[in-house]
């Protein structure tokens, strides 16, 4: 399987488990989702406006690529986030709404990248100020590492408010192949 093919999956898989957790999050109530639960970012809702917030991060600077400038180009356009913890969305249903937007768009920019694209290099700034020079493909991976892992975080939560997530290993994602 090629890198690109592998973050294809990886495109699906975040979309995917994106669903079930907002789907879960969704049984809950406004109060539910705000309450401080002693997380890193608080709250449910506090953790997944962080994941909100690290993929606006990147996303932006993924758009600062060659490669990138158009099919990110609706990214380039948002405001840039003021800290991680920033709370984007109070209202539920509107990040919701927006996680499924960028969600579509993240599959479709996968889906526009060339293996070529993948071994160059991404310039940027991090949000200390300070330059970097990484392969592209490497952040990319670190890109939906960031995200599972803080969805790991937000699924603890919702088990812990009885709300269940259910089968989230990417194994399942993973395709059978003949041995040979």
């Amino acid at each position: 399987m090629s890198l690109k093919n592998h973050f294809q999956m990886m495109a699906d898989y975040n979309q995917s488990m994106n669903s079930q957790i907002y789907g879960a999050a969704g049984h809950l109530s406004a109060e539910e989702l705000a309450e401080d639960r002693q997380a890193y970012f608080g709250s449910i809702l506090g953790t997944l406006n962080h994941i909100l917030v690290g993929d606006t991060i990147w996303l932006k600077r993924f758009a600062t690529h060659p490669s990138s400038r158009t099919s990110l180009r609706e990214i380039s356009v948002l405001p840039s986030p003021d800290s991680l913890d920033q709370i984007l969305f109070n209202d539920f249903a509107a990040l919701t709404e927006h996680r499924a937007w960028l969600d579509s768009l993240i599959i479709h920019w996968i889906d526009t990248l060339t293996e070529a694209d993948l071994g160059s290099v991404l310039s940027y700034r991090s949000t200390k100020g300070v330059p970097a020079n990484k392969r592209f493909s490497s952040v990319i991976l670190h890109f939906f590492n960031h995200q599972t892992h803080h969805r790991g975080q937000v699924s603890t939560l919702l088990s812990q408010a009885d709300s269940d997530v259910g089968v989230t290993d990417l194994l399942i994602r993973i395709p059978e192949v003949d041995r040979v």
